[in-house]
């Protein structure tokens, strides 16, 4: 239950911080002497303004499971004008879909600071070599590119276009963007208040049955038989009185 408020105190932030984010004007992509303050807590899904040019040429599909199906996110790598990389996802592509190359410029598209995938996914990791990889690892996906100089740390997430150039229901519109998960539920409370009424079952059962187990006792006392005392020994004779 105590591990149940903490979540809550999380994730009521974590809303909180999305809908705040959502409301605010886009950003720029924060730049090398920017990324020592970065963190999850304090930069997860803020608004940013892309620029630059993308290497349609080198990029990588990560496995995803979206609204849409199971698929993968297409990461294409977005050179800066600045001159260092930021990796992009472009959005969802299912499995045998056609993956329509990338723009040549970004042109001020928004998308979602996204912190940095581990290595790892359950039981499950990423095998460059064999072109498989179940997590956005920037600094993997980055050495499997072979992208030369500076990588932000984070990947960005692209948004939904609000005026597409084509019909998004197209079959061919793929990779289709803003499918990043936004809206989170939060039961923490009912969970927290289950375990604890939980707790208050298990410590009033455990009081009425060592109360039952007492009252027990105590009666089994009351009805066992006193004791046999033993036997006194007889007292020692005298002698008898000398007669006159």
């Amino acid at each position: 239950g105590a591990w149940q408020l903490q979540r809550l105190d999380w994730k009521t932030g974590l809303i909180a911080r999305i809908e705040a984010a959502q409301r605010e004007a886009p950003v720029p992509a924060p730049g090398p002497a920017q990324w020592p303050a970065l963190s999850r807590e304090t930069h997860e899904y803020q608004r940013l303004a892309l620029q630059g040019h993308y290497e349609a040429g080198r990029e990588v599909q990560v496995r995803a499971s979206t609204a849409l199906g199971r698929g993968h996110w297409v990461i294409t790598p977005l050179r800066t004008p600045q001159g260092w990389w930021l990796l992009v996802n472009r959005g969802f592509v299912p499995e045998g879909g056609r993956v329509l190359p990338a723009p040549t410029q970004a042109g001020g598209a928004v998308a979602l600071w996204r912190a940095s995938e581990g290595p790892r996914l359950l039981w499950q990791t990423n095998a460059p070599e064999a072109g498989r990889w179940v997590t956005r690892d920037v600094q993997a996906i980055a050495q499997a590119l072979g992208l030369g100089g500076a990588v932000a740390p984070y990947f960005a997430d692209l948004a939904a276009d609000p005026t597409p150039t084509q019909d998004p229901t197209a079959a061919n519109a793929w990779p289709r963007a803003g499918l990043t998960v936004l809206a989170f539920s939060n039961n923490h409370r009912s969970y927290a208040l289950t375990w604890f009424a939980l707790a208050a079952l298990v410590a009033g059962a455990a009081g009425w049955w060592l109360r039952d187990e007492w009252r027990l006792r105590r009666a089994a006392g009351a009805a066992r038989p006193e004791p046999r005392h033993r036997l006194a020994r007889p007292a020692p004779a005298t002698a008898a009185p000398p007669r006159p």
